[in-house]
């Protein structure tokens, strides 16, 4: 079987780790997320993993290093993987999608959800430190970040448009026609 990686985009809480772990789950796939990088950093430096500070310290990386330094990080990845699907979760930006592309099997997903069934899921999974105790309005606020405002833009460079409004089971079917 050919390899497949599957890269996935889509605004904050919209269900790219759901789709993810059901990839994970099911089909054995291996998972990366850009967002580890800037994770593992913080939590050695003891600083808060909140959606401010990933931020900050993502624009910091790409000031130094170049817009493309993540994806390179994660393409290097990618090629040195063993599993058949391999999950490219939490891409924001075009550049990263450029680099991504030039791999062989490399399929743009796009998770759609509304803004009020975001909220709602960021709000039961507090992944973040700041993410439990967060109003409707400081969410709204957030897409404001420089790590967010491209991510709608993406939309329009993907292979494939997942819609996730509906049920888990709604958004299984599509992520198991995805795999045929």
């Amino acid at each position: 079987m050919q390899k497949i990686i599957f890269g996935l985009a889509g605004e904050v809480a919209s269900g790219k780790g759901t789709v993810s772990k059901y990839l994970q789950e099911k089909h054995g796939a291996k998972v990366r997320r850009f967002s580890d990088f800037l994770r593992i950093t913080l939590d050695a430096w003891h600083l808060e993993i909140k959606r401010e500070n990933l931020a900050k310290l993502s624009l910091i990386m790409r000031q130094g290093f170049g817009e493309d330094v993540f994806s390179k990080a994660i393409v290097q990845g990618v090629l040195g993987d063993k599993e058949n699907i391999v999950i490219v979760d939490g891409i924001r930006r075009i550049e990263d999608i450029e680099d991504l592309k030039k791999l062989e099997g490399f399929k743009f997903v796009y998770v759609e959800t509304s803004l009020e069934k975001r909220y709602e899921r960021i709000i039961k999974r507090g992944e973040n430190s700041d993410d439990k105790t967060k109003t409707f309005e400081q969410f709204k606020k957030d897409h404001e970040l420089e790590t967010e405002v491209g991510i709608k833009e993406l939309k329009t460079h993907a292979d494939v448009i997942i819609e996730n409004n509906g049920t888990l089971e709604d958004l299984q079917k599509q992520i198991d026609e995805l795999v045929k």
